[in-house]
């Protein structure tokens, strides 16, 4: 059906694509080749591959429960930083990837994880404020699918391929690599080097599926909020969620709306699925 997936970022709202996948993918018979993912869509993509959709949702939103607040200055001193939300994304990636689930997923599809590395001769303190703001500027003046301002001032992609990783630690850093967005995620660290969230070159990584679709290949990309239009392009199809997804990106207070995400996105995913499958008749 689709020879390569790709996973949009988008923080909290990545769980819609958890519940998306799970409706989806058994009655489409998903396997492809190659996933990607960037962000907290390349987690979706990892938890997902792994059928573990509906736990890691009620692992969240059992997180969200026990009362934090997402700013908290008394953090600052015992955990590093005034913003939970990275000590327990931390938390909630090292609890589902340990060496069984790191080589369950080598032997399943490529599995792509997006990063940002910084523009050469900007240091890390100039280039993170100005790529966000760059990044927030172009999606409210133009909204686009993929945005080009991160590449325009000197970010630079680089994808992570899960099956070169040796150990869960080496996955977990990717990770959360791929979803550092200062001050709520610490700049994280590949390769030696500084990694940034994959989403300041752009947030729906498309890049990597451009041989498979050269070569005839359909192609997936999962969204996780709403666009007014997408780019044509021959064999990728790109879908995205039926209504805004009722939950904010760095929300740790919300455990309604981390399950409303995913209850929507088994809709969205049942509906596609069907919808997919009736032009295929």
């Amino acid at each position: 059906m689709f020879d390569a997936v790709a996973f949009a970022g988008g923080g909290n709202r990545c769980y819609w694509q958890g519940g998306f996948w799970e409706a989806a993918a058994p009655l489409l018979g998903l396997k492809p080749d190659m996933v990607v993912g960037v962000s907290a869509g390349a987690w979706s993509a990892c938890y997902s591959l792994l059928g573990l959709g509906r736990r890691v949702n009620e692992m969240v939103a059992e997180g969200c429960s026990l009362g934090r607040r997402n700013f908290e200055w008394r953090a600052w001193r015992s955990e590093g930083s005034p913003w939970p939300v990275s000590r327990m994304y931390r938390s909630l990636i090292e609890s589902i990837i340990d060496e069984h689930a790191l080589e369950r997923l080598t032997r399943g599809p490529g599995i792509l994880i997006g990063l940002a590395r910084k523009p050469r001769r900007l240091p890390l303190s100039i280039a993170v404020p100005l790529g966000i703001a760059t990044y927030q500027v172009e999606k409210k003046w133009r909204s686009p699918v993929h945005p080009g301002g991160g590449r325009v001032i000197g970010f630079r992609p680089e994808f992570v391929r899960v099956q070169d990783l040796s150990s869960p630690a080496e996955l977990s850093a990717a990770l959360m690599a791929s979803a550092s967005v200062p001050p709520f995620m610490p700049v994280g660290l590949v390769g030696g080097m500084a990694a940034l969230d994959g989403g300041l070159v752009d947030n729906v990584p498309a890049e990597p599926l451009l041989p498979i679709e050269e070569r005839g290949g359909k192609s997936l990309v999962i969204l996780s909020r709403l666009y007014r239009a997408f780019p044509h392009v021959p064999g990728r199809t790109y879908v995205q969620p039926s209504e805004p997804v009722p939950i904010g990106q760095f929300d740790i207070t919300d455990p309604s709306g981390i399950r409303k995400a995913y209850e929507m996105g088994l809709r969205d995913g049942e509906a596609f699925a069907k919808r997919v499958g009736a032009h295929t008749l």
